[in-house]
């Protein structure tokens, strides 16, 4: 491991499954892995798709916090919808989350691995010094 690489988790029994953390912390980046709106702390995710998407803003959050940042040092995202419909009804969502940041942005439309989920988002951040 890297002296300065730090791994955060979320406690999400996916997270020991697949091997990965919820977020790396490599010098002043934070990378985040794909995030779903499963409260982790439940275990239990909502169908409707615009709670999904908030849900997946505080878990991302959450992790963000933990590497000193917040959702304003996001410096790029990618979402990743199940269905291109959702985006008119996710887009303004994400507008008044990064309406500061306003990072650089993908959206895919794609397959999850889970049929509930019907987003997922992964950022990085840049922390400030």
């Amino acid at each position: 491991m890297v002296a300065d690489r730090r791994l955060i988790s979320s406690g999400s029994s996916f997270e020991a499954v697949a091997g990965y953390s919820r977020a790396v912390v490599e010098g002043d980046y934070v990378h985040v892995s794909g995030t779903t709106g499963f409260d982790y702390a439940l275990m239990t995710i909502d169908p409707d798709p615009v709670a999904q998407c908030r849900q997946c803003f505080r878990n991302i959050a959450a992790a963000l916090e933990q590497a000193g940042c917040t959702l304003d040092d996001v410096v790029r995202v990618h979402y990743y919808l199940t269905d291109a419909a959702l985006f008119d009804r996710l887009a303004p969502i994400f507008g008044e989350v990064f309406a500061r940041a306003r990072p650089a942005a993908t959206a895919l439309v794609c397959g999850l691995i889970d049929p509930r989920m019907a987003i997922e988002i992964e950022v990085t951040a840049c922390r400030r010094r």
